[in-house]
């Protein structure tokens, strides 16, 4: 996530919901997270619309705030500066979001793992790419992993017991400040909206309709392969061919298997964005067999072989998939689970 906030434009548009019914959609994008956020959001009145779309900004600048590694004042940041062994104080809101977030480390077997801090400087991840050695590999893991942070939100507290540890937001950062839009968007009364916030998709709608979203080639983001026809849910996608080894497995520390992309649909955001990162890091297969053992991971695997694409999803998925683009590159394939 990047330090600054942009804004770049705001459009205001008028829509015929109904023949008898004026409907005002605002059209807003900006640079927040270190991404490009778009916003669109539709109310009866212009008014309503402008300030529901201001707010949904608002609420990711706030995650932004809290979450961001990038700016040194962020709560976040914070944390990961604390002196190791001693125990300090946290945001509750943090503290309450990396209880639940570090749970599903846990919950996917050490695929999603925020604590690899580390890893991520061993590899060069966020400055210059660089293979460690494997002295520097072992100490990398042994800094990280779940239990370089005991977090209590009860209290309030938090100990960094180990030293180099950090926490990293980039798997579920996005997934945090949606799922508060999403929050303050229905408090404000909106039923449909749609908010792109780099690559995952919040969608409101008040029909079964609802938002068109297309899945693109692995490897080609500019050619559609699966069409998602999504309703009050969001769908984040994760793979590794934009930033080839970006993506690492926290099990044993080395960059994921490119081997094509997952996308998860789900009403929470958050989950979405975590296990889209878990589910592409247990590879094609394994994490196919993982969501499947899940009745409600919506879960859409799509896996490059040679110049052609298979596509294989989860049954829950089934109900989100809509007409599929024709690509002379692209398998077809059903859900035969």
């Amino acid at each position: 996530m990047g330090p600054h906030t942009i804004p770049l434009c705001v459009t205001l548009l008028f829509a015929s919901a109904a023949a008898s019914l004026s409907t005002a959609r605002v059209e807003r994008e900006a640079w927040v997270m270190g991404t490009r956020v778009r916003i669109n959001v539709e109310s009866l009145s212009a008014e309503a619309a402008s300030q529901s779309s201001e707010q949904a900004l608002s609420v990711i600048e706030d995650m932004d705030a809290l979450l961001s590694t990038w700016r040194e004042e962020s709560g976040l940041s914070a944390l990961n500066r604390a002196e190791v062994g001693r125990t300090t104080t946290a945001p509750n809101a943090l503290l309450t979001l990396l209880h639940e977030v570090l749970a599903w480390s846990e919950r996917t077997e050490g695929a999603f793992d925020p604590a690899i801090g580390p890893l991520i400087d061993a590899w060069g991840v966020r400055s210059q790419p660089r293979t460690p050695s494997e002295d520097e590999l072992t100490d990398a893991m042994e800094a990280s992993g779940s239990g370089a942070f005991a977090i209590d939100p009860t209290s309030g507290t938090v100990v960094r017991a180990k030293p180099h540890a950090w926490l990293d937001a980039g798997a579920f950062g996005k997934g945090a400040a949606l799922r508060d839009v999403q929050t303050a968007l229905t408090a404000d009364g909106i039923q449909r909206a749609l908010i792109d916030l780099g690559g995952q998709v919040l969608a409101l709608s008040d029909d079964a309709a609802g938002w068109s979203f297309e899945v693109a080639h692995p490897l080609r983001r500019n050619e559609p392969v699966i069409a998602l026809r999504l309703v009050n849910v969001s769908a984040a996608t994760s793979g590794a061919s934009e930033r080839p080894g970006h993506l690492l497995d926290p099990r044993n520390g080395r960059p994921a298997t490119d081997w094509g992309s997952v996308t998860v649909v789900d009403p929470d955001p958050l989950v979405a964005d975590i296990l889209s990162t878990a589910l592409y890091v247990m590879g094609p297969e394994d994490g196919l067999a993982w969501a499947l053992g899940e009745d409600a991971i919506a879960a859409l695997f799509l896996t490059v072989e040679g110049d052609r694409v298979s596509a294989r999803w989860t049954p829950s998925m089934a109900r989100w998939l809509g007409p599929s683009p024709q690509s002379p590159h692209t398998q077809s394939a059903r859900d035969v689970y």
